[in-house]
C-alpha cells in the first residue's frame, strides 16, 4: 500500500514543504530561501529567520500540495523537522505541522534534521541500502555516521570545534567573499592552486575519526594578517583553493578510513557541504581507489529541503513512529535520539 507524506522543514533559513510517496518519489519540493535577507548581516539572524518562516510557511505548504496534485484525503501523515536547529525557526514548522495534523486528523511524525540529510541519498540512489558510512558535512555539523538501518544510527566521528561549513563561512568572510561562504569558496577555488599555501591538517590522537577545523581557520587568518603586515599581495583564489583542499583531504581521509574499518562497502555524502564539487570529486576518486561504492544527493537535496524530511519521515512512519500534540522543538537534538 502506497504511503504519501507531507513534509515540512524550517530548521534554519529555508522554509520548505514537500510531498513524498513511498520514501522515494518526490512529487513536489518547494523551498523559500532567505539567503538574500541574511547576506546583509554576513550570516543567519535567528529572529529574522523565524519571522520570515511565519510569513511564508502556509504559502509554501499550499504550493507543495498544489504542485503534487494531491488532496488531503491522499495524504497519510505529516512529517516535520523538530531538531536540531534554531529554536524559533523550528517552532514555526512544528506548530504548523501540529495544527494541520489536528485539523486534518492526520498522524504526526517528528523527524531529525540530520537523519533527513542522510535520507536524501535514497531519493536518487535505488541501490543504496544500509549499512553504509555517511559523512554529514554542513554549516552546523561534521559527523561520520554509521547508518546501521533506516532508523538506526551511530556517530563514530565528529568535529571537536568548528563544523566544516562554519569554517568555510568564516574563511570566506576573512577574504572578503561574503555569505554564504561555501559556494563562493568552491567557485573561487577553481581559479586557484590548491598547493600554493601549506595549511595544517588536524589529526586527533584520542578520536581517530574526529575532525578539527579551528586550527586551520586560525592558520588562514594568520596567513592573511602576515601578508597585510608585510605588504604581500594576497591571491584570494590560492588562499581559497589551499584552504578548501585542507578541509577536503581531512574529511575524505577520515570517511574512507571509517568505512573500511567498519566493514562498509558503501560511503555517502550528506549536508550542505556535500554540494561542494571538489569534495565530491575527491571522495569519488578515493572511494573507487579503495573499492567502495560512493553516493551523494543532487545539490537541491543537499541544502535544507523538505523532500529529505519526507523520505526520513516515511521510514519513521512505517516503523510506527507517531508524535502527540506535545511534540516540541529540540534545538540540540542528537542523532538517534527520539522525543
Amino acid at each position: 500500500m502506497s504511503v504519501t507524506i507531507l513534509a515540512i522543514e524550517s530548521s534554519c533559513d529555508e522554509t520548505a514543504a514537500s510531498i513524498v510517496v513511498d520514501g522515494k518519489n518526490v512529487k513536489s519540493n518547494v523551498i523559500y530561501s532567505q539567503i538574500e535577507l541574511h547576506k546583509l548581516y554576513g550570516g543567519v539572524v535567528p529572529e529574522i529567520a523565524s519571522r520570515k518562516h511565519v510569513e511564508k510557511i502556509t504559502q509554501v505548504i499550499d504550493t507543495a500540495i498544489q504542485e503534487a496534485n494531491v488532496t488531503w484525503d491522499e495524504i497519510d501523515a505529516i512529517a516535520v523537522t523538530y531538531g536540531p536547529g534554531l529554536v524559533g525557526a523550528l517552532l514555526v514548522g512544528v506548530s504548523a505541522a501540529k495544527a494541520l495534523a489536528f485539523a486534518k486528523n492526520k498522524p504526526l511524525v517528528g523527524v531529525h534534521h540530520i537523519e533527513g540529510h542522510i535520507a536524501a541519498n535514497y531519493i536518487e540512489n535505488d541501490e543504496l541500502k544500509p549499512p553504509f558510512m555517511c559523512l554529514v558535512a554542513s554549516g552546523g555539523h561534521s559527523h561520520l555516521v554509521l547508518v546501521k538501518d533506516y532508523n538506526q544510527f551511530e556517530i563514530i566521528g565528529r568535529t571537536r570545534d568548528d563544523a566544516a561549513g562554519e569554517a568555510f563561512d568564516k574563511v570566506a568572510r576573512a577574504i572578503g567573499l561574503g555569505y554564504p561562504g561555501g559556494p563562493k569558496i568552491d567557485a573561487l577555488s577553481k581559479e586557484g592552486n590548491p598547493k600554493a599555501i601549506s595549511f595544517p591538517r588536524a589529526n586527533i590522537e584520542d578520536g581517530k575519526y574526529d575532525f578539527s577545523f579551528s586550527g586551520l581557520k586560525s592558520a588562514v587568518l594568520n596567513y592573511l594578517n602576515m601578508c597585510e603586515m608585510k605588504n604581500i599581495e594576497i591571491n584570494k583564489a590560492d588562499v581559497a583553493a589551499s584552504f578548501q583542499q585542507a578541509v577536503i583531504e581531512v574529511l575524505t581521509d577520515n570517511a574512507i578510513k571509517a568505512a573500511k574499518e567498519n566493514n562498509c562497502t558503501s560511503i555517502a555524502l550528506a549536508g550542505g557541504v556535500a554540494s561542494n564539487t571538489s569534495l565530491r570529486e575527491n571522495m569519488k576518486k578515493e572511494a573507487e581507489k579503495n573499492g567502495l561504492n560512493f553516493y551523494h544527493p543532487s545539490s537541491i537535496f543537499c541544502t535544507d529541503n523538505a523532500a529529505m524530511i519526507g523520505v526520513a519521515g516515511y521510514y519513521e512512519y512505517i516503523n510506527g513512529t507517531r508524535h502527540g500534540w506535545d511534540l516540541n522543538a529540540v534545538p540540540n537534538l542528537k542523532i538517534g535520539e527520539r522525543q
